[in-house]
């Protein structure tokens, strides 16, 4: 499966940006002060303890919930919550797998595109998931499958459904070495294309691109 594709000038273009934010959860700040800029290409890492505010960062980022104070920014502009310029360029993957137990893994794919207003072949479904080692998986019930198989078939859409920004909660979690070096391919392609990535993890990745330390 070819997912990796020079960068384009619309792409170089992109940029993600954190100015002067705050993150709360439950009323009591988490972080504060929060700055940086993401460009095309560019890796961004967070690493942190426990209860150091990771997810809670990640999902202000998403829209999911506000920030306490500051903002986001896509390309110098604000985002506001259900965000039209913003949200169907981002790809948001928390703790939760996200997928149907009840559908199979190759149904879970082809819904997920359906919910982005695509249309995604059986050809393309098949390619995505044997990306991620789960082509023998494909019409399998996702309830009779491992945690960490949910995890490569939830993965799987990051290549069917290509967006510029992934935001991603602990992606590694429940994967062994080799599901985890097929998710670094994957990664890299979507950063050599010129996608951007905050990840949320626990575990080193390749390339490392650079950190934000969260203190507890």
């Amino acid at each position: 499966m070819a997912i990796a594709a020079a960068v384009s000038d619309e792409a170089a273009d992109t940029c993600l940006g954190a100015h002067a934010m705050g993150v709360s959860r439950g009323g009591r700040m988490l972080l504060a002060s929060i700055d940086f800029e993401l460009r095309a290409g560019e890796l961004l890492q967070l690493h942190g303890p426990n209860g150091s505010g990771k997810s809670s960062l990640l999902r202000v980022l998403c829209g999911l919930l506000p920030p306490a104070s500051g903002e986001v920014r896509w390309n110098a502009q604000p985002v506001r919550a259900g965000d039209p310029h913003f949200l169907p360029a981002v790809a948001y993957l928390g703790h939760s797998d996200g997928i149907d137990a009840d559908l199979s893994a190759a149904e879970n794919l082809r819904f997920a595109a359906q919910l982005a207003g695509k249309t995604a072949h059986d050809a393309q479904i098949d390619a995505c998931l044997h990306a991620l080692g789960m082509g023998w998986a494909a019409h399998s019930p996702v309830r009779a499958l491992s945690q960490g198989q949910r995890r490569r078939v939830a993965l799987a859409r990051l290549a069917l459904l290509p967006c510029a920004l992934w935001l991603l909660d602990e992606p590694l979690s429940g994967l062994d070495e080799e599901a985890a070096a097929r998710f670094d391919i994957l990664l890299q392609a979507h950063l050599r294309r010129g996608g951007m990535a905050v990840v949320a993890t626990h575990q080193p990745l390749s390339p490392p691109g650079r950190i934000l330390r969260l203190d507890a």
